[in-house]
């Protein structure tokens, strides 16, 4: 399918895995859609790249995604290569996410994710054929403990992905899902910058559960070597440009640390597993 001249769109196309994707399928001779807030990046990166679409959207505002819901729809060229990479994520006590920002991070991992492949779908179907990337993460499977509501969002996700995967293979479109570990992007900073805003207003009861999880976690990331975007936009090359691409790829740090574990123990011995490797085992406030 890589050869022939088709579209693909690309969500949070202006950093991280959705750019060097971009860039990726670009070169390929693709003509990329790339849909980020930050249009000035997506506007330099089409000056360096030919075939590069740039398209403004800001997926928290659902006006601005029925926008895009509406471009898409009526472009003559359908989109045959649909990426669903933009995301974010915050992290807190349950207790204290307030519920305007969950509703935010649920409209830019799940509803526009949803909305964006409406609008694709018809399109793929009249010809047959087409691809979907679900970007996911490893926390698509489980939960850590203060991203609850990120899991959430990723365990939606993959249900989506799974249906979808089976309703419309019979119209010869694939279904990919995508569990990347931890990777060195813009993410990280944004998810950091947002729980040391939640933290600073944390109730004095969860600060021994912050700074055991803080612990924990330090020890375990001061042991990692996190790649780059490259390693996750290549697997998305891969599997736009395969004939039989499969259904689900991971990659990247924390899989086997934490999502081997959880497809091999029972709930029960997950639940411990998670509380020791996280610090809270035992843990009494």
């Amino acid at each position: 399918m890589g050869e022939r001249k088709q579209t693909a769109l690309i969500t949070g196309a202006s950093s991280g895995i959705g750019r060097e994707t971009v860039i990726r399928l670009a070169k390929r001779g693709y003509r990329v859609i790339g849909v980020a807030r930050r249009m000035d990046r997506i506007v330099q990166l089409s000056s360096h790249f030919d075939g590069i679409i740039p398209k403004k959207a800001d997926l928290s505002r659902p006006d601005e995604v029925e926008s895009l819901y509406k471009y898409i729809i009526e472009r003559s060229e359908p989109v045959t290569v649909l990426v669903n990479n933009a995301g974010y994520s915050i992290r807190g006590a349950l207790e204290e996410v307030p519920l305007h920002g969950i509703r935010r991070l649920f409209e830019v991992n799940l509803f526009s994710l949803i909305r964006i492949t409406q609008a694709c779908l018809p399109g793929m179907r009249e010809q047959r054929y087409g691809t979907i990337v679900n970007l996911s993460s490893v926390a698509g499977k489980f939960a850590f403990p203060m991203s609850g509501v990120y899991a959430a969002t990723k365990h939606a996700v993959e249900a989506i992905s799974d249906a979808l995967r089976v309703e419309v293979r019979p119209f010869g479109i694939r279904v990919v899902t995508i569990r990347p570990g931890a990777i060195a992007t813009e993410f990280n900073e944004v998810a950091n910058r947002m729980t040391n805003e939640l933290v600073q207003q944390s109730e004095e009861d969860y600060r021994p559960v912050q700074e055991a999880l803080g612990t924990a976690m330090g020890r375990l990331f001061g042991q990692l070597s996190l790649p780059g975007p490259g390693l996750i936009a290549e697997i998305i090359e891969k599997a736009v440009t395969s004939d039989s691409p499969k259904p689900v790829y991971t990659a990247g740090p924390l899989v086997k640390e934490f999502l081997e574990p959880r497809f091999k123990m029972d709930d029960e011995g997950f639940d411990r597993y998670m509380a020791e490797k996280t610090g809270l085992l035992g843990l009494k406030v």
